[in-house]
């Protein structure tokens, strides 16, 4: 529920801080006072157009409104992870002008918010109609939208899976296709293909280090010579010596002895370093015996380097012809494998294929659960609306809702025409087409009375639905008006008597001029006689004829 309005230099207002309760409220007023202002206003802090509101000669304006909690409100909150304040939401916008650039900013509770979550807000808050909407009929998808809407729970469980299957259908269709491409260029490239493969399949590849592995190996082999050169000569150093002077173990192993004896003589001294001398004896022979079987497995084979270096070239060639390495070519490979193999295309293509037909019979098969209970509420629908439109001076009327296939998307396969004929011999027709204005304004208020048990919570607003329909015409819509108000907040700007008679509060909207500048005042009719001057007005002005009859008007209401 709307709970209070402010606003601040917008259109004709300086300055209005206004509260509004429960129930249908009017407002009423001579034409160009201002009456659709504060709807314009609304709309406009629900993402409307704003630039034309700021009043002229400010640099600043602001609209502020506060709306009660409602269930859904309140999940939309947690999603957005936002805060209310004690059981309400205050939502503001506000525009400045800067070096003739005017911009604006929308916040709720206090926290800036994008376009993107005030879109969503919205329909959560205010639901506005103005006469002859034809633009929102023509709107694609609006008589869905609208049909689902009346259709309520028992439409909003078919369509939560009409959206995911036909999600699960577009991803299969899109990689059958993906992988029908996939195999038509195949088929172009076969031949190049099965050289590819030709060519790798020769090559034998196994290791993906293999380059690495080779190049250490031709390096070990290259050096083979020096290597054993090497060997030799520390073995020779080692055991042989040279030239009459003793080797490093015969060295050591006279140091060892003489140790021994010296440790004999002082064992606490010399003993230690006996023992360190025996040790590194060991290990100085383990080190021979190391170097002598490295020497032994070292080769020095011009034939086997050259048979791997052959190898390395040819890796490398295929590297640089494919701009790939080892890795990369050995996976190519094992596609290449797959891909030509007898069947192996064909199979994982027959595979996709299975699984685009399921996802497609349980896309067609939710989509048909979805048009039987779109069926069933668009007989609902025919028969409510009848009821609704003909005490409105519509007693020949005649109402259908079309559903028609469409190309299948996530509100399922239906495309739906809300068609009309208000006169006997005329054919039904689609509503936008052949409907008055007059018409048409009956048509919405028909339409939002059946529409208000699933959307109880939003608020209604109508800008002059009533225009230009007789006395009748205008008593039946204020009957219907007082019972969508039963169950919803509506508000109603209108010029007809019978209307603004049967509203729970009134507010009167006038024009008024100071210091040469033009101000709307909104005055709030509390009492019975300010009201009856209103009514007084609306019927044809403050004579006594027009006072009786608003009189009666009131008085009737109160019976």
């Amino acid at each position: 529920m709307l709970t209070g309005l402010r606003l601040e230099n917008i259109a004709l207002i300086e300055a209005l801080e206004i509260g509004f309760a429960s129930g249908f409220t009017v407002l009423t007023g001579e034409t160009g006072a201002g009456k659709s202002i504060l709807l314009d206003a609304l709309d406009a802090l629900l993402g409307g157009s704003g630039p034309r509101l700021l009043r002229q000669g400010c640099d600043r304006g602001l609209i502020e409104a506060s709306f009660s909690l409602t269930p859904p409100l309140v999940s939309w909150l947690v999603t957005q992870e936002l805060e209310s304040d004690e059981g309400e939401i205050l939502l503001s916008r506000e525009w400045r002008l800067s070096e003739d650039r005017l911009s604006s900013r929308h916040r709720l509770n206090g926290v800036a918010v994008n376009r993107q979550q005030i879109q969503e807000l919205r329909p959560l808050l205010l639901d506005l109609t103005v006469q002859g909407q034809t633009q929102q009929l023509a709107r694609p998808g609006q008589q869905r939208r609208w049909l689902d809407r009346f259709g309520a729970e028992p439409l909003a469980a078919a369509l939560e899976p009409v959206a995911a299957a036909f999600r699960a259908w577009k991803q299969a269709a899109a990689a059958l296709q993906s992988a029908r491409t996939q195999w038509d260029q195949q088929q172009q490239q076969r031949q190049q293909q099965e050289q590819l493969l030709a060519d790798l399949e020769a090559a034998d590849l196994q290791d993906p280090q293999e380059r690495q592995r080779l190049q250490a190996e031709q390096d070990r082999l290259a050096h083979g010579v020096r290597l054993q050169d090497g060997v030799m000569t520390l073995l020779g150093r080692l055991q042989e010596g040279a030239e009459e002077v003793p080797s490093a173990l015969e060295h050591l192993a006279a140091c060892e002895q003489e140790l021994g004896q010296m440790a004999a003589l002082d064992p606490a001294g010399a003993g230690p370093l006996a023992q360190a001398c025996s040790d590194a004896l060991v290990a100085l022979q383990d080190l021979t015996r190391d170097l002598d079987r490295y020497g032994s497995g070292l080769e020095s084979d011009p034939e086997s380097l050259a048979r791997l270096q052959e190898r390395m070239a040819q890796l490398k060639a295929l590297e640089r012809r494919h701009g790939q390495d080892l890795e990369a070519l050995i996976t190519l490979r094992d596609q290449l494998r797959d891909q030509l193999a007898p069947g192996g295309g064909q199979a994982s293509l027959a595979a996709l294929e299975t699984a685009e037909a399921q996802a497609r019979a349980r896309r067609d098969g939710a989509n048909a659960r979805l048009t039987e209970a779109r069926r069933i509420a668009a007989t609902q629908l025919e028969q409510q609306l009848m009821a609704a439109l003909r005490p409105m001076g519509l007693t020949h009327v005649r109402f259908a809702v079309a559903l028609e296939p469409s190309a299948p998307g996530e509100d399922g396969a239906d495309a739906v025409q809300f068609q009309f004929s208000a006169n006997p011999g005329q054919p039904l027709a689609p509503l936008a087409e052949v409907a008055s204005g007059g018409e048409m304004s009956r048509f919405l208020l028909a339409l939002k009375t059946c529409l208000a048990a699933a959307d109880r919570h939003v608020t209604l607003l109508f800008d002059e639905i009533d225009s230009g329909v007789s006395g009748r015409v205008s008593g039946a819509m204020a009957e219907l008006l007082q019972r969508l108000a039963s169950q919803r907040q509506v508000f109603c700007v209108t010029h007809q008597p019978l209307v603004a008679a049967a509203a729970d509060h009134h507010y009167r909207v006038s024009k008024v001029v100071e210091d040469g500048m033009t101000h709307t005042r909104v005055s709030h009719l509390r009492d019975i006689r300010a009201r009856q001057l209103e009514l007084a007005e609306l019927a044809g002005g403050d004579h006594q004829e027009a006072r009786s009859y608003a009189a009666s008007l009131l008085d009737s209401r109160s019976a």
